[in-house]
C-alpha cells in the first residue's frame, strides 16, 4: 500500500501530459481547406454512324479534299515518319508529323495507308492513291528498243477523305 500513492501520481502524470499534448495539437493544426467534389463529365453520345466503321460499314461523312496522299515513308516506331503529299495541285512535297501543309493545317498523323491531317480542330483521313504507276522498268520490260514518248503529267483526282471529331473538341455547327 506504500506504492499505491506513487502509483496514482504516476498515472495522473500520464494523463495530463496526454491531455496536453492533445489540445496543443488541436489548437497549433493549420485549418482544414474545403475539399470540392470533382466535376462529373458526361460521357459523349455513341453515334450510330461512328460504330458502323467497327463493323466493316461505310462512314458518312466522305468529302472531297484538295490534299492526295501519293506515298509514305512510315518509320516501325512512329518517329520520323512522312507523308508524301500533293497539295492544291502543286507537286508532291515531303511533310514529317507536325509540319504545316497550309496555313492552320497540319500533318497529324502518318500510318501506313492513310494520313491523319488537322484543319483547325477537324482530324481528316487522307487515303493512299491506290493508282499504280508505271515505272521505266516496266516500260523497258515490255520489249521496246526506244522509249515511248510519255504524255504530260495529269493533275491528280482529289481523293476522298474521311471526317473524324478531334477528341475534346466541340461538335461542328452546320
Amino acid at each position: 500500500m506504500k506504492r499505491l500513492p506513487l502509483f496514482v501520481s504516476f498515472i495522473a502524470v500520464l494523463a495530463l501530459s496526454a491531455s496536453l499534448a492533445y489540445w496543443a495539437l488541436q489548437l497549433l493544426k493549420p485549418p482544414q481547406r474545403p475539399i470540392s467534389a470533382a466535376p462529373e463529365q458526361s460521357a459523349p453520345e455513341a453515334s450510330v454512324d461512328a460504330a458502323a466503321g467497327l463493323f466493316g460499314g461505310q462512314l458518312a461523312s466522305v468529302e472531297v479534299s484538295n490534299y492526295q496522299l501519293t506515298g509514305v515513308v512510315a518509320a516501325g516506331n512512329g518517329r520520323g515518319s512522312v507523308a508524301i503529299l500533293v497539295a492544291d495541285g502543286k507537286p508532291p512535297q515531303a511533310y514529317p508529323v507536325g509540319a504545316e501543309i497550309a496555313a492552320g493545317v497540319k500533318v497529324r498523323e502518318v500510318q501506313a495507308r492513310f494520313v491523319l491531317i488537322a484543319e483547325g480542330s477537324v482530324l481528316k483521313r487522307v487515303e493512299l492513291a491506290t493508282e499504280p504507276a508505271k515505272s521505266g522498268a516496266d516500260a523497258a520490260a515490255s520489249g521496246s528498243a526506244m522509249p515511248a514518248p510519255t504524255a504530260p503529267p495529269q493533275m491528280p483526282a482529289p481523293s476522298r477523305v474521311t471526317m473524324m471529331p478531334t477528341p475534346g473538341a466541340p461538335p461542328p455547327h452546320q
